[in-house]
C-alpha cells in the first residue's frame, strides 16, 4: 500500500474527555535508544528523534504517549518532545504515566501515594508545561487484585488542583476501572492488547467503549516481544494478510488493533522516520471480517 500521503486522520478520531485526537498517535518509548527496543543499549541519535517527532505532527499526530521513566543514559523522551515540539500545537495531547519511576542510575521504584505529586511535577518540568493533558496511573503487576484507591485519589486531588486535565489507567482490570470511576472521571485505559496476546482484554475493550472510555493498546506491534520490540519471526497468517494487501506485518497488526472498536487509540512507537510513515498508513488499511477473525482467533491470542 502507498504510505507517503496518508496522515493520522485516516483512522478517524476519538475524544479523551473534551480533547479530540486522531486514533493513531505516537508512543515515545522507543525514541531514546538506538533501534526499536526499549532495552539497555546505545542512545538514539538526538537529531533523528527530533525529526521523527516533528514529522509525526506534520502527519497529523496529535496524541503522544510518554513517561518520565522513558530515558536512556543520554536521552529523555520528555526532553526530546520538549525540544522538538515546544511551543506545542494547540491540538496536541500529551499523555504520560506515573506510579513506576526510575532513579538516575536507571533503577526502578514504585511511588507511594504522597510521591505521585513529585512524579507529576517531574513530567511538567521535562515537558516544559504547567499542566498535563492526560496522566495514566500505571498499576503494578502485583496489584491485579488490590485496591488502587489511595493512588488514584492522590491523582484526583492533583486534577482538582489544576496540574492534570484528565485521568486514565494503565495495566488495569475492570475492577480497577470501577474503583477509579467512583473517585474521578476516567478517559482512557491503556493495556497490552494485540495479535498474539491473550484475548482476555476483548470484553474489557468493549466495556470501555460502552462507557465512552478510550482503550489504548500497547505492544500492538511488538506483541509477545513487549519492550524488546517485534521479533524477526512473524506469524504466517499475519504475513499472508500483509501480502494480500501489499502491506507490512506491522501495518496489519496496527490495522487489526484499530478495527477492534471505534474507541481504540493506537500509539505505535518508533524512532525510525520510515516506520513512522508506514504506521500512519496503517490507519487507512481495512481488513475484511474474515481476516479480522482469522488473525484474532482464541488460538492465536493464547486464550
Amino acid at each position: 500500500m502507498t504510505s507517503e500521503t496518508i496522515t493520522a486522520a485516516a483512522a478517524g478520531t476519538w475524544k479523551l474527555g473534551d480533547l479530540t485526537v486522531n486514533r493513531i498517535g505516537l508512543g515515545a518509548m522507543r525514541l531514546t535508544q538506538k533501534g526499536e527496543a526499549f532495552v539497555d543499549g546505545a542512545p538514539s541519535d538526538r537529531d533523528r528523534a527530533v525529526t521523527v517527532l516533528r514529522r509525526a505532527v506534520e502527519l497529523g499526530v496529535n496524541h503522544i504517549d510518554t513517561a518520565a521513566f522513558y530515558f536512556s543514559p543520554l536521552r529523555s523522551a520528555n526532553e526530546l518532545i520538549n525540544r522538538a515540539l515546544a511551543p506545542y500545537p494547540d491540538d496536541l495531547v500529551i499523555a504520560t504515566k506515573v506510579w513506576p519511576g526510575r532513579d538516575p542510575s536507571g533503577q526502578w521504584w514504585w511511588a507511594a501515594p504522597e510521591q505521585l505529586r513529585g512524579q507529576v511535577e517531574e513530567n511538567l518540568r521535562q515537558l516544559g508545561r504547567d499542566h498535563l493533558d492526560v496522566v495514566n496511573l500505571r498499576v503494578p503487576p502485583s496489584r491485579t487484585t488490590g485496591s488502587i484507591a489511595e493512588h488514584f485519589g492522590a491523582l484526583a486531588e492533583l486534577r482538582e488542583a489544576g496540574l492534570i486535565r484528565h485521568l486514565g489507567l494503565s495495566n488495569a482490570t475492570p475492577d480497577h476501572l470501577a474503583e477509579a470511576r467512583a473517585i474521578a472521571p476516567v478517559v482512557c485505559v491503556q493495556n497490552a492488547y494485540g495479535i498474539g496476546l491473550r484475548s482476555d482484554g476483548r470484553a474489557f475493550l468493549r466495556a470501555c467503549g460502552e462507557q465512552g472510555i478510550a482503550f489504548v493498546p500497547f505492544f500492538a506491534i511488538a506483541g509477545a516481544g513487549r519492550e524488546a520490540g517485534a521479533s524477526g519471526a512473524e506469524d504466517e497468517e499475519v504475513l499472508a494478510v500483509a501480502r494480500a494487501h501489499g502491506a507490512t506485518a506491522a501495518q496489519v497488526r496496527l490495522a487489526w488493533t484499530l478495527q477492534q472498536g471505534p474507541n481504540v487509540l493506537a500509539i505505535p512507537g518508533t524512532g525510525n522516520p520510515d516506520h513512522l510513515v508506514d504506521n500512519m498508513a496503517a490507519g487507512a488499511l481495512r481488513l475484511s471480517r474474515d481476516e479480522l477473525a482469522r488473525l484474532g482467533s482464541p488460538r492465536r491470542e493464547g486464550a
